[in-house]
This record gives structure tokens, C-alpha cells and sequence, in this order.
């Protein structure tokens, strides 16, 4: 009888630490995909507005629209901008590269490159 009295109790022991009860660890959210969807600006102050498709880059001073076009995303951080300038009458594509969640690295179809920055959309509290 002794033989099966120890292994009954390892196995008894074993059984009562499990519980129906266990609580499960909910798994990482993954991280919200970052797209280029928002406000950016230029070295020179220009305001550019990606919004569900759609392209438009306008002045700070007086918000003239100078541009206008759609973009696409290429493939994963890659996007590709058709755009017609309304000041030179003029068709032209950017191809872009996402590289941090703030900054968008371009280079225009005529070799010119520049980078834009997100505009951030915090507003400072009132003193």
C-alpha cells in the first residue's frame, strides 16, 4: 500500500495547483500601422496634406493651393505621389520613403530630393 500512497499524493499535489480559474495573459497589441496620412511641412514652410488618397500642398502665409494629386502606398514604407503643380502647369511623381513615423524622405521624378516632417498636432495647454 505504501508504494502507491506516495505517487497518489505527487499526483493529487500536481492536480490541485492546476486551476480552471488561471488567468491568461492577454498577448502584446500590436503597433498601429504608421502611414503618411496627415500634415507634413517642408524646409521652406510649405504645408503638405495626405488625406485618403488625396494630395495637396499649400503656403503658410496666404494658403494658396500649389499642388495638387493622389498618392499610393508602393509597398511597406514606400509611396509614390502623382502630383500637378498648379504654379508650373505641370504633371510630376515623387516617389517617397517613410523612414520614422516623422519623417518622409522624397525624391521627385527630375532627381530633386527633399524631406518632409509630420507636423505634430499637439496643442500646448494654456498657461
Amino acid at each position: 500500500m505504501k508504494n502507491f500512497a506516495v505517487p497518489a499524493l505527487v499526483a493529487a499535489a500536481a492536480l490541485a495547483s492546476c486551476s480552471s480559474t488561471e488567468r491568461v495573459r492577454p498577448l502584446p497589441a500590436a503597433p498601429a500601422p504608421v502611414t503618411i496620412e496627415g500634415t507634413w511641412t517642408d524646409p521652406n514652410g510649405l504645408i503638405s496634406t495626405f488625406r485618403a488618397g488625396s494630395f495637396s500642398t499649400r503656403t503658410t502665409d496666404t494658403n494658396q493651393l500649389l499642388a495638387t494629386g493622389t498618392y499610393v502606398n508602393a509597398s511597406g514604407n514606400l509611396y509614390e505621389i502623382k502630383l500637378t503643380s498648379l504654379v508650373q502647369n505641370k504633371q510630376s511623381k515623387v516617389n517617397c520613403a517613410l523612414v520614422n513615423p516623422g519623417q518622409l524622405n522624397c525624391t521627385a521624378d527630375s532627381g530633386a530630393q527633399f524631406t518632409l516632417a509630420r507636423k505634430s498636432t499637439t496643442v500646448a495647454a494654456a498657461q
